[in-house]
């Protein structure tokens, strides 16, 4: 019994287990859950891509089975199933799970409606070409290698990772007791934020996220609000809701959602099963059908309502009970020298640019080596050829080689490399031509072990190295952001993270909006093509355009007389030809509700106040502070006639004078202070009297040493010195400011501009041109004015802005157009002055408390 006590030995079995447990985690947690912040990748990821390196898959070869792929990283250095390891390759081949996909698949990698892969005896694969540089210079000594489970190969520890692997591609694993899921990012940002802490070592993470916007998922799709990124990014730790892109579209009447983007990792067939699900459970009402027209060309979810539904409602109740709208938990647990870690983003980045300068370092230390040990037998070959006659004398005497070899490094006191690199020299290399391609190969040497010690002497010279490489790989294989960052409704954002520039907001007539930097569109001459601002559908054109600061407010007023309100930056920055967002995502409008003027609003003053105008010539003036505070659901602003409609809005100080153009070519200029103060739900009084058929299409404020700019459909325009309006009485027919013809087409606009100003002119068709105000002739109101565009047989204009002058000059378009100006007859001319006034003191407001 002693002898067994002696053998097995007595153990407290709780502690044992404890021990073990321990073992087993950070077993668990070091080799297989978790990646390593230098290149982004658990074990099993970098094996497979060591293996494919071995083989040789690069993707200018052919493609090979995944089964061989398999094969060799579970024999040379997986020892587990090979379940596990197909199915982390697949994921590396998955372009809906990988933001750049490290493996090129060929066959049925799976799909987003959550398919599996073929079985990898189906399917090839190969290195992707961005994967490439995941490895590039690995045979330079750059990383430290190990050997792998039975002793037979060697395994790196690391990759050598010229990109930001673990931001770029992100990660996630479940280890014991922790978890790391951090989220895709865009190329080219990472690797802008690299660069700036090169440039800046103690960067914020404030700094960095204004070149790191936030996570890029594969997927696209929308993120609400910096609030969950900036506590990520700051502690590690952090929520973000990503919401699926959708457009509401009309369709006979009747409207539909189109779901063309989802959240990352959400299983599109799920997802459409979890919306007939809820409609047959009717705790969604007003979806009448629901389709996938998902092709090889893009997602497309259809979602059919009832004629009598607020879409609005439908895509909030879809975003409330479906995975149309969820959360991806941020947690940035990586691999720090072989330890876990939460790591804020400044960290990341921090650690991985030491990586990089340990590569760097490293393989310049390889290089040189390799340098001076070939410029060392250079050296010994120069001997050589200078004692050519005596040393092949010597040879010749020598019974061995190695007797030979000896005498050699006895005789000219060379080297044992340098006395065998002349022994194994061949006869061709006594010629002329030789011995100088031996000297000039020398002397590049010399200049290229000087060069290589002055960067391993100098750390600027390192990061230069980095930064001009990762920017190289920025160039080839980076693009544009995928997700866009909006803001939520009832999201409380810190404005410091958005910057304030100068933007163009545009909104078609079907609903859609959309911000620009104003600098997107650059000066040209009068009559340039322009550019294109906005993607449209055939049906839609570009309505409003505001040019506003990012951080403004803006006032949406509507054709039903109410009022909502945006920050300029919850609106979606997209790209030039995007179509935009629809506007009913962002504000409640109702059905069959349009939005009819757009205006910005810095601060809401006590001495300002909101002056409107209706299409049946109706005005009203409301204080400012009126639209201060405004509910999600918007207010009403104006009473509006039922067969009325808001043409235009301005933001006045009550001293102003109005100046009012109708389609026709009328036009009247009075005293703002005709207009009393009313209250939101007023109608308004009379501003000016329209004959028949005739409806105002401009309201503006006039300005001292101003002009008065007119823009026809046709494209012609003018500019009219303001004394030439002379003031009237609100309420009057008014004079004419411009003779209509069928040549030039009726007025679409009246602005009252300056000569230092831009015109921004937009088509039906979407075109936008900018052209500089100088250029624009100065006529008076009898002239139809000079041609300021070139119009397409169908084009027309349909709506114009003015910008601060642009420093930028176009000179591509040189070409004269006819200044034309046609001037009427002098009966005409004689007649045309005449102003028919009303009574003035007529009001038509609903709010006769007010009087």
């Amino acid at each position: 019994m002693a002898e067994q006590t002696s053998r097995f030995p007595k153990i407290d079995i709780s502690q044992e287990m404890r021990d073990s447990f321990i073992d087993y985690a950070m077993s668990v947690i070091v080799s297989r859950a978790l990646p390593d912040v230098r290149d982004g990748l658990k074990p099993v990821h970098r094996r497979i891509l060591y293996a494919m390196h071995d083989m040789g898959l690069t993707p200018d070869k052919a493609f090979r089975k995944s089964a061989n792929v398999v094969g060799q990283v579970m024999a040379k250095y997986h020892p587990h199933g090979d379940t596990a390891i197909y199915e982390t390759m697949v994921r590396l081949a998955q372009d809906f799970n990988m933001r750049y996909m490290l493996v090129e698949g060929q066959g049925n990698f799976g799909s987003v409606d959550g398919d599996r892969a073929a079985a990898m005896r189906y399917t090839e694969s190969r290195f992707s070409k961005i994967a490439l540089e995941m490895l590039r210079d690995i045979d330079k000594d750059t990383v430290d290698f190990i050997p792998n489970y039975d002793g037979h190969e060697e395994e790196p520890t690391v990759l050598p990772s010229r990109f930001p692997n673990l931001l770029v591609n992100g990660s996630a694993g479940i280890a014991v007791g922790m978890a790391t899921n951090i989220p895709p990012h865009n190329l080219r940002e990472v690797i802008d934020g690299v660069s700036a802490m090169i440039d800046n070592p103690e960067i914020t993470v404030a700094e960095l996220m204004k070149i790191i916007k936030g996570p890029d998922f594969p997927t696209a799709g929308e993120i609400l609000g910096y609030s969950g990124i900036r506590r990520a990014y700051e502690t590690g730790r952090g929520s973000i809701i990503m919401r699926a892109k959708t457009n509401i579209e009309e369709n006979n009447g009747k409207a539909r959602i189109i779901v063309t983007e989802i959240p990352y990792q959400v299983n599109k067939a799920r997802l459409v099963e979890k919306i007939a699900e809820l409609v047959r459970e009717k705790k969604i009402d007003g979806i009448t059908d629901l389709r996938d027209e998902s092709d090889r060309k893009g997602m497309r979810i259809v979602i059919e309502l009832r004629r009598d539904i607020i879409p609005k409602v439908v895509l909030n109740n879809l975003f409330k009970h479906t995975q149309m709208q969820s959360t991806f938990g941020v947690n940035m647990l990586a691999l720090v020298n072989s330890r876990p870690k939460t790591l804020n983003l400044q960290e990341m980045i921090y650690h991985y640019l030491e990586h990089q300068r340990v590569i760097v370092r490293r393989r310049t230390e390889y290089e040189l080596r390799q340098a001076e040990a070939r410029a060392h037998i250079l050296e010994g070959l120069r001997i050589a050829l200078d004692h050519i006659d005596e040393i092949i004398s010597l040879i010749r005497s020598s019974r061995v080689a190695e007797e030979a070899r000896n005498a050699l490094i006895e005789r000219f006191r060379l080297s044992h490399e340098q006395a065998q690199a002349i022994l194994d020299m061949r006869l061709q290399r006594l010629t002329g031509l030789e011995r100088e391609k031996i000297e000039a190969e020398y002397q590049e040497l010399l200049i290229k072990i000087a060069d290589l010690k002055s960067i391993l002497a100098d750390d600027n010279k390192i990061d230069s190295i980095i930064r001009d490489e990762m920017n190289a790989i920025k160039d080839k294989f980076g693009d544009d952001r995928r997700s866009i960052i909006t803001i939520g409704e009832d999201m409380i954002e810190d404005a410091d993270l958005i910057p304030e520039e100068e933007v163009v907001i545009s909104l078609t007539h079907s609903g859609y909006v959309k911000r620009l930097p104003v600098t997107t569109y650059r000066s040209q001459k009068r009559g340039g093509r322009g550019i294109q601002g906005i993607g449209t559908k055939d049906d839609d054109f570009v309505e409003h355009l505001c040019i506003t600061n990012s951080h403004d407010t803006l006032l949406f007023f509507t054709s039903k007389g109410k009022v909502y309100r945006l920050r300029g930056f919850e609106i979606p920055d997209l790209s030039r030809t995007a179509k935009g967002t629809p506007i009913i995502n962002l504000i409640q409008i109702e059905k069959g509700e349009t939005v009819s003027a757009v205006i910005p609003v810095k601060e809401f003053r006590e001495d300002q106040f909101i002056f409107f105008a209706t299409k049946q010539g109706i005005v009203k003036k409301t204080d400012l502070k009126s639209f201060e505070n405004i509910r999600r659901g918007g207010l009403f602003a104006v009473n509006l006639r039922e067969d009325d409609e808001l043409i235009n809005v301005r933001l006045t100080d009550g001293k102003q004078q109005i100046i009012i153009g109708t389609k026709q070519g009328m036009s009247v200029r009075f005293n703002e202070g005709d207009v009393r103060t009313m209250g939101r739900t007023a109608t308004g009084v009379k501003g000016i009297t329209l004959v028949s058929n005739d409806v105002v299409i401009g309201m503006d404020v006039i300005r001292d040493d101003a002009e008065v700019l007119i823009v026809t459909a046709k494209g012609y325009g003018k500019r009219t010195p303001v004394s030439e309006y002379r003031i009237q009485t609100r309420g009057g027919k008014g004079i004419k400011t411009h003779n209509v013809t069928d040549r030039s087409g009726q007025v679409v606009g009246l602005k009252v501009v300056q000569a230092d100003e831009d015109l921004m002119i937009v088509t039906i068709t979407g075109i936008i041109i900018r052209m500089e105000m100088q250029g624009i002739s100065v006529m008076g109101r009898y002239t139809q004015g000079v041609k300021l565009i070139r119009l397409g047989d169908e084009e027309e204009v349909v709506s114009i802005a003015t910008v601060e002058a642009s420093e930028d000059e176009d000179s591509d378009n040189e070409d004269n157009l006819e200044e034309e100006a046609i001037e009427t007859d002098d009966a005409h001319q004689s007649t045309e002055e005449e102003v028919v006034e009303t009574d003035t003191d007529t009001d038509v407001s609903n709010e006769p408390s007010e009087e």
